[in-house]
Parts: C-alpha cells; structure tokens; sequence
C-alpha cells in the first residue's frame, strides 16, 4: 500500500493546471497549480524577487488534513530539469508519503547558491533566491497547504551549503537544518575556491554572485562566522569520505556522463572537498558549543545513492522541531 501511495505521488493522474489567480505586478502569489495525484501538487508562484514566475512541487501526506509544519528540500548545483532532483533521483515521494508535513521543492536553482545575487551574470541572470524561499514563499505555502509557521530546510552539496546560510541569516523562520556533502563555511581560500568552482561548473562567475575573493558579501554568508545564530536548532551534517563502495559500483551510468571511471573519480574528488569541510565545520561547531548531530560516512561519494540513504539518518534530528 506505501509503495502505491508513494509511485503516486511521483507519477499519480495528472489534472489540468488551475489558475488561482490572474498574476498580480509586485506581488507574490500562486498564480496556477497542477496535481499529480493525492501526495504532490505542482505549482507556479509569481515572485516579484525573482522577476518570474518559479515552479515548485510540493509533497504532502496522505491521511492529514490538519495544520503541519513545512520542509524545505533544496537541490544541488547541477540540477536543470523541471522537477526536483530530489523526485526524480533521491526517491523524497516515497520517503516522506508517510510523513506529516509539507515538502517544498524547487526547481531551476542551477547553480545559484539559493541565495541573493549581487549583481546580474551573464549564464544565470540575477537570482534572488533568498528573498523568494525565506520571504515570500513561506506565508503562501502555510496559507494554501495549511502549513503550521515551523520549518526546516535540508539540501545537499551546493543547497546543503544555502540551507545553513538561509537558516543563519533567518533565523526564526526555521527549527531545523541539514547538510548533505555540502560546504557550509565560505570563506577563506579553500573555502571559497571550493564555491567558485561549483558555481563555475554551471557556467556562473562566484564574483556576481558574493563580490570578489573575500569581500563582504562572502563573510556575511558564512555560518561559521554567526554560530550565535544556530544555537537551539536542529542541525545535521553529512557527507562521506570520497572512498569508493559498492554502490558506486553500482551505479547506473548514462552515456552522456561520460566513462564510469572518469564520472567516479570526479564524484569522489566533489565529496572528498565537501567531507573535508563538513569536517572542518563540524569542529568549529563543537569548539563553539554549538550542538549538532552527524552522518559521516567513512565510504562515499557524491552520487545519489548515499544522500538517498542520508534521509531516515537525518529525519530522527530535523523532526524535532516540526
């Protein structure tokens, strides 16, 4: 019966979209939406911020109609589809068809950093993400999917880095947050060199994005350096050593990714570089008396198969506070 309930929530009847309302210049709305069976609902939310309209699906449980708290779930840098990555590669329908809350998950956040862009790039545009998740979206999720005000956002690799940063720099918007192979700490040249080159592997300039190499803007979303911001919540890390294990050999690789070995040892360098400064940001936690809960992992690199098995790890931590 879950196995049911969960495909449907992926791949459920589809109906036509619903235009909730005529989009409105200046303000944020949910201006259509489309369901795809009991457990998701797509939607399409006019953002003044972002100067588009955004598309997003939205999880929720089978058997609630009540008030719930919210999830946010944020892709990596990479993801360009139409759905979330999380749907379409990390299994979230199913693990969370059982869950009683939301789940938000965004699309198009190409390596953007989920956050707000200084000035505009010629691949990317001027994203303004931030604003849009920690501003505008919230009260149009509570409202339409009866949401509780209590949140948590998890992300991994480049969106496990924006959750600390969104949860640092907006405090009592969330409870909980996670980091899956991620880089949570920017600055400083390792740092910082680690999130130009992810920015840069999808075409963007970091300098657009932050300033230039140690400037303001970087330091000011870095969460190492505004700890007192994370006391109290729910805070989980992740990420596995970059060693290679059975499920990489597993792996199912596409033709357009190229050779298995050259695709491995490039997933295995990306988690070595997160683990390292997951790492170096767990001890930072621990010094300052930040509490915090892991899930490192001596084998792993950065595919699929692992942050799918992060979730029931991480859940018993972020659930907490929902």
């Amino acid at each position: 019966m879950g196995a049911v309930l969960a495909a449907s929530a992926l791949v459920g009847a589809v109906t036509a979209p619903s235009v909730d309302a005529a989009p409105r210049k200046n303000v944020a709305e949910i201006s259509s939406s489309k369901t795809l069976g009991p457990l998701r609902t797509d939607i399409w939310v006019n953002s003044p911020a972002m100067g588009e309209r955004v598309k997003l699906s939205v999880l929720t449980p089978q058997y609630s109609s009540g008030p719930r708290s919210t999830v946010y779930l944020l892709d990596g840098a990479g993801a360009d589809g139409d759905v979330s990555d999380w749907i379409t590669k990390g299994s979230a329908g199913r693990f969370f068809a059982n869950k009683n809350v939301n789940v938000v998950l965004p699309t198009g956040g190409k390596g953007s950093f989920y956050t707000d862009w200084t000035r505009r790039d010629p691949k990317l545009g001027k994203p303004m993400w931030e604003t849009f998740l920690a501003k505008e979206l919230p009260p149009l999720i509570d409202k339409r999917f009866n949401g509780t005000g209590r949140n948590a956002v998890i992300g991994l690799s480049m969106g496990g880095q924006a959750a600390f940063a969104l949860a640092m720099r907006h405090p009592s918007l969330y409870t909980g947050l996670a980091s899956l192979s991620g880089c949570p700490p920017v600055s400083g040249p390792v740092n910082e060199a680690y999130v130009r080159t992810t920015v840069g592997r999808d075409g963007g300039d970091a300098t657009n994005m932050w300033g230039p190499f140690g400037s303001a803007g970087w330091k000011a979303h870095d969460p190492s350096l505004h700890l007192d911001k994370l006391r109290g919540k729910n805070i989980f890390l992740a990420a596995g050593s970059g060693a290679v294990g059975p499920l990489d050999l597993q792996r199912r690789i596409e033709p357009k990714e190229g050779p298995r070995d050259v695709v491995t040892a490039s997933s295995s360098a990306l988690e070595l570089g997160a683990y390292r400064c997951s790492l170096e940001f767990a001890v930072t936690l621990r010094a300052n008396n930040v509490p915090y809960s892991d899930g490192f992992r001596l084998i792993g690199t950065h595919t699929w198969a692992y942050w799918e098995r992060d979730l029931p790890v991480l859940w018993p931590v972020i659930s907490r506070g929902l």
